[in-house]
């Protein structure tokens, strides 16, 4: 099995869907948090473990932790979904104002950077399969955003997308190449510093990266940066699972590799595939599992659940054999009963409001999280 680890930012708030800024409190008080450019989400992240069963205490224990230290500072809480949902688009709240990367963040992007979600990092340490696991991985993300989206409303209404996160986001550089290697990877990445087009090796905001301790040259992990944040952590755990076990199937099988595998035309292949990409992308943002994409083999057009559901049955002998696909097994009740965004969005055909909404949605995984910390993980916290 490849190591594993998770990125969570969530927003600070009120039981009542008000988002407000904490960070800085948190950060000064709690280990193993860390601000983002704007105080009004926090983020942690998990170590490098490869057990799905320690990594599910991993997410929860942390937000146990949070959530004791917010009631501590007053009736606050912590807050699903990931998109300022009820307000708060109109400024910027700085958590470090002498930081001259979140001036530039703040000036370039204004709050559409203001956003929560989840990254996923699976140990890859060659960088040759590095790099063919994450043209894989482009060519598939809509999937995991389809599977995530949890971001239908923004400012207090219903925008039209499913994850209005990754409609909005400006995803920088606007081009970004199918990586033919490391070195071309390397050279890339040297000529947009150089360019401006990056103002540091972390800015890099596609849906999927190469990472590691001294990029682009030292690399150690494939990030998926793709997905809204997924409250349920036994859903995000099938999430990383569908992931893992589709990275295990190209490590034994490199020719899964778009760049030779797909049957589109091989004059312009790099550049169709990433056409193709960037609309599924859009496509999977505004109706997620309902989205009609293109497959990146052939072009041909594929609902994502039922392109999800093919991926399922391809994998689910390569999750078997390394003895976590009873962790695969929940993305069928993501497939069956939708997504973060539609269930929110029956709720609202059936008469709520976004604010009405936020409030169940708050206390629903407040309640979750103390089931799981309560049944699957005391024994670790006592």
């Amino acid at each position: 099995m490849l190591s594993k680890g998770f990125e969570i930012e969530m927003y600070t708030g009120t039981p009542q869907g008000d988002i407000v800024g904490l960070s800085d409190k948190i950060v000064a008080a709690l280990n193993g948090f860390v601000r983002e450019p704007d105080s009004r989400n926090v983020e942690y992240t998990t170590a490098p473990l490869s057990r799905y069963e320690r990594l599910l205490c991993e997410l929860v224990r942390p937000r146990q932790r949070l959530r004791s230290y917010l009631s501590e500072l007053g009736d606050y809480t912590l807050i699903p979904g990931s998109t300022l949902a009820l307000g708060g688009v109109d400024r910027f709240y700085r958590s470090d104002p002498a930081n001259p990367y979140h001036t530039y963040i703040e000036k370039t992007y204004g709050t559409t950077v203001v956003t929560a979600s989840v990254h996923i990092n699976i140990g890859i340490s060659d960088p040759e399969t590095l790099m063919r696991a994450c043209r894989l991985i482009r060519v598939e993300a809509p999937l995991y955003l389809a599977l995530s989206a949890a971001s239908p409303f923004l400012n207090g209404e219903v925008t039209g997308a499913h994850s209005t996160r990754w409609s909005v986001f400006p995803k920088t550089p606007v081009d970004v190449p199918l990586f033919e290697s490391h070195a071309h990877y390397i050279q890339w990445t040297e000529e947009q510093l150089v360019a401006g087009t990056m103002q540091n090796v972390r800015h890099l905001w596609s849906s999927v990266r190469p990472n590691g301790d001294r990029r682009p040259y030292c690399l150690n992990r494939l990030e998926l940066r793709i997905c809204d944040l997924v409250s349920d952590p036994i859903a995000l755990l099938a999430i990383a699972a569908l992931l893992e076990a589709r990275l295990l199937q190209l490590i034994a099988e490199p020719e899964l590799d778009p760049l030779t595998a797909s049957t589109l035309p091989a004059t312009h292949r790099a550049d169709d595939l990433i056409a193709l990409t960037n609309a599924n992308e859009m496509a999977a943002a505004y109706h997620s599992l309902d989205a009609e994409l293109r497959h990146w083999q052939d072009g041909r057009p594929i609902l994502a659940r039922d392109w999800i559901e093919e991926l399922y049955q391809d994998v689910w002998t390569t999750a078997k054999r390394q003895g976590f696909s009873c962790f695969l097994m929940p993305l069928k009740k993501v497939l069956r009963e939708g997504n973060e965004a539609q269930h929110w969005l029956k709720w609202i055909e059936q008469g709520l409001n976004p604010h009405s909404v936020m409030e169940q949605a708050i206390q629903a995984i407040a309640e979750q999280e103390l089931t799981l910390s309560d049944e699957l993980c005391q024994p670790q916290v006592a």
